[in-house]
């Protein structure tokens, strides 16, 4: 196994055969192994240096119904509310004051936000901080309304792929969604010219060795510009709000297994690693991560963006 590890480090590649047996053989030497070269790498590249994304969560509401998600539309119990646009530039002065060089504006898919809004809201933004870089988190939509933002002055997008697997994906999803647009998505993300982030949910009911390595091989093929991942948190309301969590030392192998893949990415600590371990952030930036992304949202929504429960607010 240490000599699969030691070809990851030497090549930046693996079969989809090597995945698998990566995923279903690594132990506590390999994982230590892959987090030391990980860290190695990560410094050789970026040095010391953490990124820090201001996070506004502008919106609750949300038309899908994921099954994972406790925004999901059918969630009665799911507490509910809109930013004002005074709101959000709010948060985006606080990330400026606090220096960070990004903001992300993330909600679930809410028709509230119309493309028109979200335009008007990110030039607003470049016009009173020109230097800020404008990441955008808001699902699925057209490459028309992708474009109008990139347009406005958004430069980042995240959206998840969730699962690489399609059969994975349609477990997780309801039967109106589907993985081919969530790739199509993406790909025009990609060719618009946003610097893309894609990411995947660790121990998600369902999930198999098989789907982490058909995960792994996206990733390696779409080369995305960012990496989020974290570990599957239940969510009350929702189907799956019995479920176990995943596993902090999975996340924290994958984080690893990822930089080793994609030496350049920008690789999150996600808030759902901090929600699981007091020491989640700091842990996931010893395995490779160089991302933090604090909340920057207004302190009366602070914990009502509830895609998982207990969801730490930092």
């Amino acid at each position: 196994m240490i000599k699969l590890c030691e070809k990851l480090c030497r090549e930046h590649s693996l079969t989809h055969e090597e995945c698998v047996r990566l995923v279903r053989g690594h132990n506590p030497e390999t994982d230590y192994f892959l987090a030391q070269q990980a860290l190695k790498l990560r410094q050789l590249i970026f040095g010391d240096t953490v990124f820090y994304r201001g996070l506004i969560e502008i919106s609750s509401f949300c038309k899908n119904d994921c099954k994972y998600c406790g925004l999901r539309r059918s969630n009665k119990l799911a507490p509910r509310y809109r930013l004002s646009e005074e709101e959000i530039f709010s948060g985006v002065e606080k990330a400026y004051s606090l220096n960070y060089g990004t903001v992300v504006l993330q909600g679930g898919e809410d028709a509230f936000f119309s493309p028109e809004y979200v335009e008007r809201i990110v030039k607003e933004i470049k016009r009173r901080h020109p230097e800020i870089v404008v990441t955008l988190s808001l699902g699925e939509h057209s490459r028309d309304v992708y474009k109008l933002w990139r347009e406005a002055g958004a430069q980042r997008y995240l959206l998840r792929h969730e699962t690489a697997n399609k059969e994975h994906y349609d477990f997780l999803h309801p039967k109106e969604m589907s993985q081919e647009n969530r790739l199509r998505a993406l790909n025009d993300i990609r060719e618009l010219g946003y610097m893309t982030g894609c990411g995947f949910l660790v121990g998600a009911p369902g999930e198999s060795v098989e789907t982490i390595a058909d995960n792994l091989m996206f990733l390696q093929s779409f080369k995305p510009d960012m990496v989020g991942i974290g570990p599957f948190i239940p969510a009350t309301g929702t189907p799956f709000e019995n479920e176990s969590s995943g596993s902090i030392k999975e996340t924290l192998f994958l984080l690893s297994v990822i930089r080793l893949l994609l030496p350049n990415v920008y690789l999150p600590a996600t808030t759902a690693l901090a929600t699981l371990s007091s020491d989640g952030y700091e842990q996931g930036l010893r395995a490779g991560a160089n991302v933090i992304m604090p909340n920057c949202s207004p302190e009366r929504v602070l914990g009502k963006y509830t895609i998982y429960d207990g969801k730490n607010i930092s």
